[in-house]
């Protein structure tokens, strides 16, 4: 039996945007439980343990965070390597990394002030604005990420689709001539961009060729499902088996741990550690809703502490 892939996201998300895609490029079916915008997420939290990022995938019992790994499950399901962010090299590479760095944070930081406080009202109203900005405020705290402002969020923009231009001059696609992860993580900056300016993208006609082309990938084949049909899912199966541990881990394994994102979003997440490779943490948490349940976070960009 195929495995089904359940996404728990919410339809405005930018990072979300970039999984849908995938999914889209690879013409896969997969399963949709849209998510609160905000914490708490009652179809998230009982299964993460409180990880506060979104998107996440979840496959039974085994649940992915972050974009970065969620790539690497779409790819090993859809036999796509394109699909696969620890493929990526050279040039390809550099431009994902300056797109989802401060990129991604100047790509909001352009809209003009009054535009997106009006695209945020239209989306979540007064009450859910208000909501949204506090909890996006406090989610930066005591993080790494120091998100670019006013020129200098406009030079990191422009940096962008001055390497963007160079990178299409030479062939259709970022990393060559076929779409792959790079596009994606590219792209998912500039449509955050232009989903909260509610304009058409402003740059070159090579550049807005290329964002509809990415934009007219789709969906892939998208069935919407319950809470209770993910829950469900979670307690008929069991975690599929651990990858081999690298040798000199920073914690032992079997140890009580607390694992969180470095740079915005450091909601720990407790649990044993059941398995570390060189790109991946896999943490074990005992539930009495679902029985036993694998948490799987990158390596990159995540702290392990012992309890």
């Amino acid at each position: 039996m195929q495995e089904m892939i359940i996404l728990h996201h919410y339809d405005n998300s930018p990072y979300a945007e970039k999984i849908r895609l995938m999914f889209g490029l690879t013409n896969m079916s997969w399963s949709s439980l849209l998510s609160p915008a905000w914490p708490p997420r009652p179809n998230l939290d009982p299964l993460t343990g409180g990880y506060r990022r979104i998107p996440v995938a979840q496959i039974g019992a085994d649940i992915f965070c972050d974009t970065a790994l969620i790539a690497q499950e779409v790819a090993r399901l859809s036999g796509s390597a394109a699909l696969d962010p620890t493929a990526v090299d050279g040039r390809a590479l550099e431009l994902m990394k300056q797109a989802e760095g401060q990129a991604f944070f100047a790509a909001i930081a352009t809209v003009p002030p009054l535009r997106l406080l009006t695209t945020m009202m239209k989306g979540f109203g007064p009450i859910g604005t208000y909501r949204f900005i506090k909890d996006r405020v406090s989610l930066l705290k005591g993080g790494t990420s120091r998100p670019p402002k006013g020129d200098k969020a406009k030079v990191v923009m422009e940096s962008l689709f001055y390497a963007l231009e160079g990178s299409l001059a030479e062939s259709a696609w970022v990393g060559g001539d076929s779409p792959s992860v790079a596009d994606l993580a590219v792209y998912h900056p500039l449509w955050l961009h232009v989903s909260c300016n509610r304009k058409p993208l402003e740059a070159s006609q090579k550049i807005q060729q290329w964002y509809s082309r990415v934009e007219n990938i789709g969906h892939g084949t998208r069935s919407e499902i319950t809470q209770a049909d993910a829950f469900n899912a979670a307690r008929q199966a069991e975690p599929r088996a651990l990858p081999a541990s690298i040798k000199d881990t920073p914690v032992a394994i079997g140890s009580a741990v607390q694992v969180a994102p470095s740079d915005y979003g450091l909601v720990p997440v407790a649990g044993t550690l059941t398995a570390l490779t060189e790109n991946r943490i896999i943490v074990a948490r005992q539930t009495s809703d679902f029985g036993l349940l694998h948490i799987h976070f990158p390596r990159a960009g995540y702290s392990i502490v012992a309890k």
